[in-house]
């Protein structure tokens, strides 16, 4: 679908709204400031490639197009933000924007297929990490706007780790080397639950491993399955490291995801991960058809009250703020762990067939402005460089002083598909085939090893 950015039907006046659902667990807001990730950068580039004119002046749009892609949802905070930028921009520079709505496995699975021809859009949305950016950037596809960043300043904005999945080496691997992207949010997976059910069946919030086994249970033995899932696409997979994480530490995520020490699927951390998984398929803590679920079937269940809680990650906060108004409902953190999947947000890239790359910076420019992080920050999201001064959504405070506690811990562990191009792919059929019982966990993890190890050597060689 490819529309005007002027005939999209969210306008100013929608974007700047608060949302007005009941609140829960309102809590001091935190600065955005504090938003700042365990350092991994590494050495700055002197390259100036993608530098702008100037940091004071807009440059001229008039009688120009750019095309944008992204995959957020209308009415998420990213989307509300976004609008709100692309008319902005407009306004300021004169040009048009064609947005082109597309779907996160859309893009996924064409764009290093699209991006060297003449289709490729002048700015888009794009997954972080070494299989996605990194390989982009590896291949050439995205443009190296390490010039661009250190004029407009976006190197000073961004804490360390925030910059890791922006900065790619020459082998596409993350935390060093030239800037490829710009992230303008943070994002972490959590426990999303139903307070009226919870309320309805006596379960308390759980605090510990053992407090979530028993709520499931409870919820079991009054035939309510416990936990929304999509078996279909990424959810299932990063519940399967959220589990591993509870028996891992910080070396564990470095081997896992910046090859530091080899790997081995059969040690303590993914044979719990693969063990305890299968158990809670029997059990009946997840949904026995989810295999062939996709993320927006999960999504659009817990929203309709269907499940008492919902594992995934805080790109669904500001839709449930929007749409879920029939019960009271609340996050916490996965117990029993001190590592959490999350990261940066999503990338802006520039693509090197984009034929109008100076716009394309000024329209990240746009999403860094104070105004556009208070967006993104009142409706739901993790902004990374507001003004605290400007936050004043009780309901998103609560979400963002969650990511500050567990990125003040260093709990970011980033996503169980990074580590290599494909990888996604395998790890979400291995666990399609935990829900359907269809392999045992031992088989599941030799699957994993081998497409682990072959794509990593291939990626690395």
């Amino acid at each position: 679908m490819t529309r005007s950015r002027t005939t999209l039907a969210r306008g100013a006046a929608d974007a700047t709204r608060v949302p007005t659902r009941k609140l829960l667990a309102g809590t001091a807001m935190l600065a955005a400031g504090a938003l700042l990730l365990a350092a991994c950068g590494g050495d700055d580039s002197d390259d100036t490639t993608g530098s702008s004119d100037s940091d004071d002046d807009a440059p001229s749009g008039e009688g120009e197009t750019i095309t944008l892609w992204h995959y957020e949802s209308e009415n998420g905070a990213m989307g509300i933000a976004w609008d709100e930028a692309m008319r902005i921009f407009e306004e300021e520079t004169g040009a048009t924007v064609e947005f082109e709505e597309k779907a996160f496995e859309q893009i996924r699975q064409s764009a290093n297929m699209i991006l060297n021809t003449d289709e490729a859009p002048d700015i888009m949305e794009y997954n972080k990490g070494n299989a996605s950016a990194g390989l982009l950037a590896s291949q050439g596809l995205l443009t190296d706007i390490t010039g661009a960043v250190e004029e407009h300043g976006w190197d000073e904005m961004l804490s360390e780790s925030l910059q890791t999945t922006a900065r790619y080496d020459e082998q596409g691997i993350m935390g060093s080397g030239s800037w490829y992207g710009v992230p303008n949010y943070g994002e972490f997976v959590m426990v999303f639950y139903n307070q009226d059910l919870f309320d309805e069946h006596g379960v308390e919030i759980p605090e510990t491993y053992d407090d979530l086994i028993s709520a499931m249970d409870t919820f079991v033995d009054a035939d309510v399955t416990p936990l929304a899932m999509s078996g279909a696409e990424y959810p299932a997979g990063q519940l399967f490291y959220e589990l591993a994480l509870t028996q891992a530490d910080r070396q564990f995520v470095n081997d896992y995801q910046l090859y530091e020490n080899p790997v081995d699927f059969n040690g303590p951390e993914l044979t719990h991960a693969a063990d305890t998984f299968a158990d809670w398929v029997e059990a009946g803590y997840v949904p026995g058809d989810s295999a062939g679920l996709t993320a927006e079937d999960m999504g659009t269940s817990f929203i309709a009250g269907d499940y008492p809680m919902l594992f995934s990650g805080s790109w669904w906060y500001g839709r449930f703020v929007d749409e879920i108004d029939g019960f009271d409902w609340g996050i916490f953190e996965f117990p029993g762990s001190e590592l959490h999947p999350g990261s940066s947000g999503n990338l802006w890239v520039v693509p090197t067939a984009s034929e109008n790359p100076e716009l394309a910076y000024e329209f990240i420019e746009i999403t860094m402005r104070p105004e556009i992080q208070a967006l993104l920050g009142n409706n739901g999201g993790v902004p990374v460089a507001a003004d605290p001064e400007d936050l004043d959504d009780e309901k998103s405070a609560e979400l963002i002083t969650l990511f500050n506690e567990i990125n003040e811990a260093d709990g970011l562990a980033f996503y169980p598909d990074w580590p290599a191009p494909g990888f996604y792919d395998d790890l979400a059929s291995s666990v399609q085939q935990l829900i359907n019982a269809d392999a045992s966990p031992q088989d599941v993890l030799e699957q994993l090893q081998l497409a682990y190890d072959t794509g990593v050597d291939d990626f690395l060689n």
